[in-house]
Formats: structure tokens, C-alpha cells, sequence
């Protein structure tokens, strides 16, 4: 199952764009602009629109919270002949949310390849209110492999099982799907060049929002054309330009085929890839573009194009009713923010904006010299600007839920927009009239989805033509008015009548697809803007660039289309053998990806091919002996025979066949060529049955060394002593050196490296064609403790198991702070011990180490335990994945006795001050939460040296239980719950027998929501009431323990609140009777509710955001 997530320029040398503004004066050919000619080829009308089926499905769940399951089915139900069903988990996937997805409900037997789409939204719906119900939505072509699909972390286990909140009532759940099934395009095969003549983006991981804004502004041609113009030159390099990346991207979006990629773009913001994975705001990243753009535009021909298509002007004003004063103030805008709540379209937004605000009363207006006055506060624009952007306020913070929350309400917006209607009531006095405000609709771009995600496109028409666009990434689709304009409009859409015959009420479920920018060009300005830009716009060597890319692309998709045809030939020789020995490689004998290759038809002779070879590296063919290269059973890779003269007569197709047993479309060679005494080719020796070719490697221990020295052919019956002068003179070595001879077996899983014995023959010691002999110095006794690795297996030991690791402090996780060459071998003490050693420290056991996630690039939750791990090798991996980084900290106890410990987080409430201090507190795990308490008293101020303390466990502004003082703390989880100290109060220690203790919380609701949407905030406390106190008493006690001012007392409201429903209570009512006098089952479902405003600040959104995707602000750092 899948989780899903959350949603450049051109100028003129004529006064044209924006009244009265000319061109800058400059030095530079201004560009040319000529309106564009209709176009033929897309005036194609879009096929018919059709209504998929669609359908809402309830579920309701008794007895919730008694489920024994792990997963949990609904009953079948059909949509666009279709069986689904819904999946829940009701403990959560392995997560603390509940889980839950749409599932197709026969899949099991449905035909292979079978396939299907649907948009859908899952929902848990509010019983109180149904405005906080928690919906979603997305869309899937299932299919066998994924035959569900929704959301792991719907919603928090800790909200979801909260009586108060609403979701569960009378322990009955109800569940919530709006499934729309729609036909299957077949998209693999789906030509958006052919079919529309325009090509999509390629979406990098969450960059729909970022290609929906492109596309739109790549079909404003003015704009186009001054990107085109901005000046570049061949050196720049796309990834380190915006201007050469932009006009890169744009070309290829005017002259491509196929999608096109992204990633140069966002490597010019200086984006990594994690920004590439995090939905933006759009509307950020539209005003940071084109702010940088505006500044790279200075100095040059363009300079100015941003605010000539983009920039208009209001006047925000204020003016005294009573006195002649007026205070005016010009500001410019490059889009207009409009509200969509409250609003029923455009006109209404812009009303909205230009609504006069009246200052009077405790809000007067101080007027210079006259003091307070009666005014009228408004805006009124000056100027609009030929490109007008319109950004749709379909996100807005919720200040009650302390949360955002996305705006569904209709909102229409027309084809065309007058904004000089009604006698140009949303003009100053100083516009100029002359200019004729009526704009058409060029761009619609869409959110898909909910506040903490969803999916971008956009409607385009390019030429203003009846033809819309939907660019939705790659794809690019013909739709008509209705898809691009009303079904974008949001709001509510009524399911069909399933019995027409009934009279049940239709039903209504909310459309998510919904725009949220819109672009208008102005009438009179668009022969202007919409104009042709064709090759004479773009530079030479940005043409020559793009084209030579593109000759490229060709190329390699040539080559992959004629692959079968051809064989690659890889020939290793000598030199490369020796180039990579000790260097590249240490293991076998050559890195085949690092050799001479040859693209050869299949069909050419072997000896045609030979030819070739003489040309390339100067070998005569009759010098030349191919050896054919073999996969050994232990996975090493040798040359094996060479090649017959009857397989040299054949092509090379046959002989790649002869060679390979597995589908592979290369051929691997060894070219051995043997020299004369003037090093010039001679002919290869004849070989027998009983030649063996051997290749050696010498190892010199002092300079840790190992080389490549060549190669003989050797009797099968002789012996290694009889070849030792010779090795001698390869290695350059006096001819009566003492050496030790080692076969090179094998590298994996483990090193192979055994002593041949000189006195044994080659046959007897199973050497065959292709083994690996290295050989070295015979090591000296006394020598053995000067050197680290004295002898061939021991440094190819350290070879296979050596790691660079770089180590970080767990403080500062993305900054390498040193590394160290280990092995993979080394043990936790030994890893330990280095690490400590590089950072002075005494103990090594005061050192804990955490691994890397190779996916998140962040380090892991869980630390590594103390000799929790054997090797280092255990330490790096991740899942299939190895990583060479590890995270430090230096503890002030050494981690045996760290883990023996319990630490846990206090939050200790001081009787005798108003501060709240936190402590941290490190306790053996065995210790009770009476040691906890007894440890903290020596941490803190108490109002009497013997005054008794208490443990809560606090969560969401409730109390849900006092720890026993006998309760072991081990199982204690201070992540997800506050833990709260206080001292006992004195009351609570003599209470009486008619007593009650009582829980007290903070509360607000929701006024315009029936008074039923409870939210608690603040420190709850407990209160104890007397048999037959009046809540007039109660509120004086509770007044003098919160300290409480008079005039804000008087405002606030109490209630006896159950299951989240509030009951007012009046000062002579006897509170105790409210409260059963048994234990109910969590206490906290019934307490005493003090209603008043919450002062305290709030939290900011993105601080807010332990549960959601954290939204990064747009940066473009370039």
C-alpha cells in the first residue's frame, strides 16, 4: 500500500504593454514583437465530454473500539460497474494513524493484465460537526500489483479514539468513500506532440506545482521571447543559469516531441533533490522567479519586461469624513491575493477589495493636525496590468483548529472580466480612463487535493481561442469550456438519482478540484502579448547547443533501436591491465567498463573485425590472439581459451552466441600479443594442451603495493621453482631472491588467497589458463612488526574489507565532521576506540554511534546499543543498502550505564512561582515513579521542605492519569505524552468523605458552529468539590488559585462538559450533583469546563506541523 501526499519575458520597442511606459533606453537591438498569426493546426474541436459514473458509499462501524483485528473490510458495493470496497486498519498500518484505503474488491479474480481508474476521497466523518470531518482524496489506476491505494497516515490514532473530538460517538464510526471511476486512455501509447501539438514536463517527485506555473508562463509568447533574448553565451552552463536553463527548457517545449525534463531548471535555483520532493507554494515561487528574473533582465535589451506584462498599481487611501484630510499611498502589485470564502466569483472579490472600511469610534483615524477623526479607509486601483494574475485564497489558517485549512466553496470566474464595470467603480480618481480594462481568460491553474497535499495542472489557451489545454505534467489533452471553467469552480456537485422514482433527497458531495490562479490578458494588449516567437528569437549557440543535445538524444535512441543488430566488443589488454592494477581495481585482472569497446554489426566477419583492431592499436593482425573471457563458478572473471581459427572465420554475432550462454549483448576479448627483444609484435606461440597462461601480480608490504608485472605461459608438468629467475626479472628483483608465490581463488564473499608450493607441479596445484600468481619479497622474521600487512593475503584482506567512514556529530547530522579508513571487519570496540582516539577522549565507552538512513539521508530513530553490533559492516547497512556515514555524541556516562538508565522528561509545575521548568530526569529502569519524584525534589524549590509531589500524564490539555508512586518507569513514554510534577495541595490531602476530586479544563468553541466544537488549551488541574457547593463558591477558590483578574473573570463561562458536550451551569447550581459519584471509565470524559478566550500565542503554522508535511519556503539560491 502507498502512502499518498498531501497539492521569463518578452519586450518591444513601442509604447504598447502598459500605458504611458516606454522601453528603457539602452544600447541593445530591442526585440521584435509581430502578432501572431492564427493557428490552423490545434483548431481541432475537443471531443465531447461525457459524465463518469460516480458514487458515495457510507460504513458505519459499531463498536469500534472493540475491534480484534488488524485490518478490517466493508461490504462490497459497485461503481461504473465496478466492485470496491474499503480497507481500514483500525491500530494503524505499523503507524500511529489509522490506515485506509480503497480497495478493488475482486481482484483476485479478474483477468491478467486487468486495469482501472478512479478518483476517490476516503473520509472519517465528525459526528458533532461534520465541518471537521477529515477527508482525502487522490487518484490510482489499479491494477494486480496495486490493487489498493490510500492513505497510512490517514489521521491520528490519539484524535481518532478522543471522545471529545467527535469522531467516535456512542463507540460507532462512520466511514465515508466518494468514488468516480473514469475510462482508461491508453497513456503508454498516448502522443501529446501528435494529438495536441504541444508537449507536457516531466515531474521530478512533487514538481506538478512548479510545471503547471511553467507551462503557463511559457504560453504567454511575450514573455517567452524575452527569455529567449536575455543574454547567455556558450560557456554558461544551464545547471548554474536561470536565463540559459529557462530558454533551454523553453526551446525544447517549442521544438521537442516528447516531455521534457526539469531537472536543469531546479539545479539552477541551486534545489537538491529534496527540494525537488516538497510541494511549494506555488504563488511563492511565481513572485521569487520573477523577482530573479527581473534582476538577471537589468542591463539588457529585456530590462523592464517583468513590470511592463506584470505590474500594475493601487492606491491605498484614507479620508476624513468631518475635515478636508486625505492621505494616499501608491504601492505596485505583480498578482492580486482575493478572497474566496464569503465570495461567489470574481466580481465579488474584487468588491471585497475595494470595500471602504469605516474608522470611528475606539478606531479613529489620527489625522496630522486635527487630531481623531471619523474616516473611511479603501483601495482603488490605478492601473491594471496587461497580464493580470489572480491569486484564488483557497488556503487560509483556521485560527479555532490553530491549523490550515483549504477553502472547497464555489467560486466562479468568467471567460471574460470587465473590470471597469459599473463606471469604473474600482478606479482612482487619478486612472487614466482611456485605457479599456476588459480582459479573456488565458490560464486556469488547479489544485487537486487537501491542505497538506494534493496534485497541480493547469487549463491553457495558448492563441485565446474557444480550444483549451489541459497540461497535467507530461500529458497534454484537448478539453472544452466546461472542463477548463466550471468544473474548476469548486463547491458541491449533486450524485445522479439512482431511483428517480423515490423521492429522496439528491446527494451532495465536495468537489476538491478546485483553481486557485487565474491568468487574464487584456483585450486591447494581446495582439501584443500573444505574438509569434519562432528560431530568429533564439541565440546561435543556444540553437546550436539545444540541437546538438538533440542529435544526441537521436543517436542514442538510434543506437537503442538497432541494438539487435550490433555486438559491443570489449578488448582488455596489457596496458590495461597494468593502468588499473592497484589503482581501479586489485581483484581479477581488468574493469571491463574501463576498456577499448567496438560497436560492430553482428553480420561483420570476426576477421574483418581484426582489421579494425590492427588500425586501433597498431597490431598487425597476424600478431593478434583473442582469448574469450569466462565467469568462474566463484564468480571471478578469467580469460579461459583462446579463440579457434575455425571461430575466427565466423561473424561476430556467431562467435558472441559461441561466448555467451546467457542473452548478453557483448563480447569480451583478451587481445594477447607477445613482444620481441625491440618490444615490436611477433607472432603468439603455438599452445598445447600442456601450456597454462598465468598472469602475476608482485606485492611490496613496505609501500603496501601491489602491481601488474605480466604474464607466461608454463609447463603443466613444471614447477614454480623453475620459473622463479624469471619472476625475479619481471619484478626487477636480484635473480636469486628469496620469493613466496600465492594464488589469487577468490574475492566474494570472502578473500581466497592460498601459498603455492615451489616444489609441486602446476597441474598438481590445479593452475589452470587465466589464474592469478601474486608473489613478493619472502617477509623477514624480524620485519613482520614494521610493516601492517606483511604478506598478499592479509593486504587483500584489507583491500576487500577497507571503508573511508565519515563520521558527523549527531548535533550537526548534514556537516562531515572527520573521517576515518577502517575495515568493514573492525568490531564495535574497535570503531569505538578510533573514534574516541580522534577526538582525545580517555573513554571510548562514553561513545554512541548512530546509523544512517539511506533514504531519508537523516540519521536513524534508534541509536546503536552498547556492543549492540559485531562489525562495522552491521553498523553501515540499511535495509539493501550500505552507507559509509555514522553519527557521534560523547555522553557524560559511559553507554553501558546510560542504557541502564530510564530518561524521562518532567515538566514541573512550581506551587510558589509562576513558571513552568522542565527536567530531565535518569533513573534506573527498575527505579518507581516515587524515585522520580524523590530525584526531582532535588532539583527544585518547594513551598514546604516536606511537601508531597505528584506524577500526570497530560495530553491534549487533559489530564489522563496520576502515576501510582510504586509504578515501574520503564514503560513510561514521555515522546508522545507530557509528563507533568506538581505538589500535592493541601485540600486534595484532607478531603473529606463527601468529597469529590474533580478534573478542571480551559476550554473554547467554535461560535458559528452551534457551540458544539470543543477545543481545550491550557493547564488542567484538578478541583475538589464539596457535597452541595454551589458553583458561586467553587468560582471564588478557582479565581484565587489562578490568580485571575476581576474584569476577565467576569467573562468567563462555566460548564459541566461530558463527551464533549458543554452544559452551562448558573452561580446557585450544586456542582457535585453533576458528577456521578463512582469512577467512570477515563475520568477525563466528565469535568468541569472553564469557557474563556485563549491569550496565550498561538502557534505559528509551520510550527505546527509535527503531524504534516513540513512546507519549505521557496528559495531559488542562485
Amino acid at each position: 500500500m502507498t502512502v499518498m501526499m498531501s497539492a521569463p519575458i518578452d519586450q518591444e520597442d513601442e509604447e504598447m504593454l502598459v500605458p504611458h511606459a516606454d522601453l528603457p533606453e539602452n544600447n541593445h537591438q530591442p526585440m521584435e514583437v509581430v502578432a501572431a498569426q492564427p493557428e490552423t493546426a490545434n483548431a481541432v474541436e475537443s471531443q465531447p465530454v461525457t459524465d463518469p459514473p460516480q458514487t458515495r458509499f457510507t460504513w458505519r462501524i459499531d463498536n469500534f473500539t472493540r475491534l480484534n483485528t488488524k485490518k478490517l473490510y466493508s461490504e462490497v458495493f459497485v461503481v461504473g460497474a465496478y466492485k470496491w470496497r474499503v480497507l481500514i486498519f483500525p491500530k494503524g498500518n505499523n503507524v500511529d494513524y489509522l490506515s485506509m484505503y480503497l480497495d478493488v474488491a475482486d481482484a483476485a479474480s479478474l483477468p491478467y493484465g486487468w486495469s482501472r481508474y478512479a478518483q476517490f476521497s476516503l473520509a472519517i466523518v465528525n459526528q458533532i460537526h461534520n465541518k471537521f470531518s477529515v477527508r482525502k482524496d487522490t487518484q490510482h489506476q489499479f491494477n494486480a500489483r496495486e490493487s489498493d491505494w490510500g492513505f497510512t497516515s490517514f489521521m491520528p490514532l490519539g484524535e481518532l479514539y478522543d471522545p471529545s473530538r467527535g469522531y467516535l460517538v456512542n463507540d460507532t464510526l462512520i466511514v465515508e468513500a466518494e468514488v468516480l471511476v473514469r475510462k482508461i486512455v491508453d497513456y503508454w501509447n498516448y502522443d501529446s506532440k501528435k494529438e495536441t501539438g504541444y508537449v507536457g514536463l516531466k515531474n521530478q517527485g512533487a514538481t506538478c506545482y512548479m510545471n503547471s506555473l511553467l507551462q503557463t508562463l511559457y504560453h504567454i509568447p511575450y514573455f517567452r521571447k524575452a527569455v529567449y533574448h536575455m543574454p547567455t553565451t556558450e560557456n554558461d552552463m544551464p545547471s548554474g543559469s536561470i536565463p540559459l536553463a529557462l530558454q533551454s527548457l523553453f526551446y525544447k517545449l517549442q521544438y521537442s516531441d516528447t516531455s521534457v525534463a526539469t531537472k536543469e531548471l531546479t539545479k539552477s535555483f541551486g534545489w537538491d533533490t529534496y527540494d525537488s520532493f516538497m510541494q511549494h507554494d506555488v504563488q511563492e515561487l511565481n513572485r521569487v522567479l520573477c523577482e530573479k528574473l527581473e534582476d538577471k533582465m537589468k542591463g539588457t535589451v529585456v530590462e523592464g519586461t517583468i513590470q511592463k506584462l506584470f505590474e500594475g498599481h493601487h492606491m491605498n487611501y484614507i479620508e476624513c469624513i468631518n475635515v478636508d484630510y486625505k492621505s494616499t499611498r501608491k504601492e505596485s502589485f505583480y498578482d492580486l491575493q482575493l478572497d474566496v470564502k464569503g465570495c461567489r466569483d470574481v466580481y465579488a472579490s474584487f468588491d471585497k477589495y475595494v470595500e471602504v472600511e469605516r474608522l470611528e469610534g475606539d478606531n479613529k483615524y489620527h489625522a496630522e493636525q486635527y487630531g481623531l477623526q471619523d474616516a473611511k479607509k479603501g483601495v482603488l486601483f490605478i492601473d491594471f496590468p496587461p497580464v493580470l494574475q489572480l491569486q484564488l485564497k483557497r488556503f487560509e489558517y483556521d485560527f479555532m483548529r490553530d491549523t490550515m485549512v483549504k477553502i472547497n466553496d464555489r467560486y466562479e470566474f468568467p471567460s471574460q472580466l470587465d473590470l471597469d464595470r459599473e463606471n469604473g467603480k474600482y478606479l482612482s480618481p487619478d486612472a487614466d480612463r482611456s485605457v479599456r480594462n476588459l480582459y479573456t481568460l488565458h490560464s486556469v491553474l488547479v489544485h487537486s487535493g487537501g491542505v497538506h497535499g494534493g496534485h497541480y495542472y493547469a487549463f491553457i489557451r495558448p492563441t485565446l481561442s474557444e480550444l483549451w489545454y489541459k497540461f497535467d505534467d507530461e500529458r497534454v489533452t484537448k478539453e472544452d469550456n466546461k472542463r477548463a471553467l466550471e468544473e474548476q469552480y469548486g463547491g458541491e456537485e449533486e450524485l445522479p438519482q439512482t431511483n428517480p422514482g423515490f423521492n429522496n433527497p439528491p446527494f451532495k458531495f465536495t468537489k476538491y478540484s478546485n483553481a486557485y490562479m487565474l491568468v487574464y490578458i487584456r483585450e486591447s494588449d494581446k495582439d501584443k502579448i500573444i505574438c509569434n516567437v519562432d528560431e530568429k528569437d533564439i541565440a546561435e549557440h543556444l540553437r546550436e547547443r539545444l540541437k546538438k543535445e538533440q542529435e544526441e538524444k537521436e543517436h542514442k535512441k538510434k543506437e537503442k533501436a538497432e541494438a539487435h543488430l550490433y555486438t559491443i566488443i570489449k578488448v582488455a589488454r596489457d596496458e590495461d591491465i597494468e593502468g588499473q592494477m592497484g589503482k581501479d581495481i586489485y581483484f581479477d585482472l581488468v574493469d571491463h567498463d574501463k576498456v577499448r569497446s567496438f560497436r560492430v554489426q553482428k553480420q561483420t566477419p570476426f576477421n574483418v573485425f581484426k582489421e579494425e583492431v590492427a588500425k586501433e592499436f597498431g597490431i598487425p593482425v597476424q600478431f593478434q590472439r583473442f582469448w574469450l573471457w569466462a565467469k568462474r563458478q566463484n564468480h571471478t572473471y578469467r580469460p579461459n581459451r583462446p579463440l579457434t581459427h575455425a571461430e575466427e572465420t565466423q561473424t561476430v554475432g556467431q562467435l558472441r552466441e559461441v561466448s555467451n550462454k546467457v542473452h548478453n549483448a557483448e563480447l569480451k576479448l583478451f587481445l594477447e600479443v607477445e613482444k620481441g627483444m625491440d618490444l615490436c609484435p611477433i607472432a603468439p606461440p603455438d599452445k598445447t594442451k600442456d601450456d597454462i597462461l598465468l598472469f602475476f601480480k608482485l606485492y611490496d608490504p613496505e609501500k603496501e603495493e601491489l602491481r601488474y608485472v605480466g604474464r607466461l605461459f608454463v609447463k603443466c608438468t613444471g614447477k614454480p621453482s623453475e620459473i622463479l629467475t624469471r619472476l625475479n626479472e619481471m619484478a626487477g628483483y636480484d635473480h636469486e631472491e628469496d620469493i613466496v608465490l600465492y594464488e589469487e581463488i577468490k574475492f566474494e564473499p570472502n578473500v581466497m588467497c592460498e601459498p603455492i608450493d615451489k616444489k609441486v607441479t602446476f597441474r598438481a596445484s590445479q593452475l589452470e589458463d587465466g589464474d592469478i600468481v601474486c608473489f613478493q619479497k619472502a617477509p623477514a622474521v624480524d620485519n613482520e612488526e614494521q610493516v601492517r600487512y606483511p604478506d598478499v593475503p592479509s593486504y587483500l584482506e584489507y583491500v576487500h574489507n577497507r571503508q573511508v567512514v565519515h563520521f558527523r556529530s549527531l548535533d550537526r547530522p548534514k556537516e562531515d565532521d572527520f573521517s576515518l579508513e577502517m575495515s568493514r571487519l573492525h568490531t564495535y570496540d574497535d570503531v569505538v576506540e578510533r573514534v574516541a582516539q580522534q577526538l582525545d577522549l580517555d573513554d571510548p565507552s562514553k561513545i554512541r554511534l548512530t546509523p544512517h538512513n539511506c533514504y531519508s539521508q537523516q540519521p536513524k530513530p534508534q541509536p546503536i546499543k552498547y556492543r549492540g553490533v559485531d562489525h562495522l559492516s552491521d553498523m553501515l547497512v540499511h535495509y539493501n543498502q550500505t552507507s559509509d556515514i555514522l553519527y557521534y555524541e560523547v555522553l557524560d556516562i559511559p553507554l553501558p550505564e546510560l542504557q541502564g538508565l530510564k530518561t524521562l522528561k518532567v515538566a514541573f509545575h512550581s506551587a510558589i512561582k509562576d513558571e513552568v521548568v522542565s527536567h530531565t530526569i535518569r533513573l534506573p529502569k527498575q527505579s518507581s515513579v516515587g524515585d522520580v519524584l524523590d530525584d526531582l525534589k532535588t532539583k527544585v524549590e518547594l513551598s514546604l521542605p516536606d511537601a508531597e509531589l505528584r506524577l500526570l500524564e497530560v495530553f491534549y490539555h487533559k489530564i489522563y492519569k496520576v502515576f501510582p508512586s510504586n509504578e515501574k518507569i520503564e514503560n513510561i513514554n514521555d515522546q508522545y505524552w507530557t509528563l507533568r510534577a506538581e505538589e500535592i495541595p493541601e485540600e486534595e490531602k484532607n478531603i473529606g468523605p463527601q468529597d469529590r476530586l474533580i478534573h478542571v479544563y480551559h476550554f473554547t468553541k467554535d461560535t458559528a458552529q452551534n457551540q458544539m466544537q470543543i477545543q481545550n488549551f491550557g493547564d488542567p488541574f484538578f478541583l475538589v468539590i464539596h457535597e452541595g457547593e454551589a458553583l458561586s463558591e467553587i468560582k471564588v477558590r478557582i479565581q484565587k488559585k489562578l490568580q485571575v483578574p476581576d474584569e476577565e473573570f467576569s467573562k468567563w463561562k462555566f460548564a459541566f462538559l461530558s463527551l464533549g458536550r458543554p452544559e452551562y451551569l448558573q452561580d446557585s447550581d450544586i456542582v457535585s450533583s453533576r458528577f456521578q459519584r463512582r469512577d467512570v471509565y477515563g475520568a477525563w470524559e466528565q469535568y468541569l469546563g472553564l469557557e474563556h478566550t485563549d491569550n496565550a500565542p498561538k502557534r505559528s503554522y509551520a510550527a505546527n506541523q509535527n503531524r504534516h508535511t513540513f512546507e519549505k519556503p521557496v528559495k531559488i539560491y542562485n
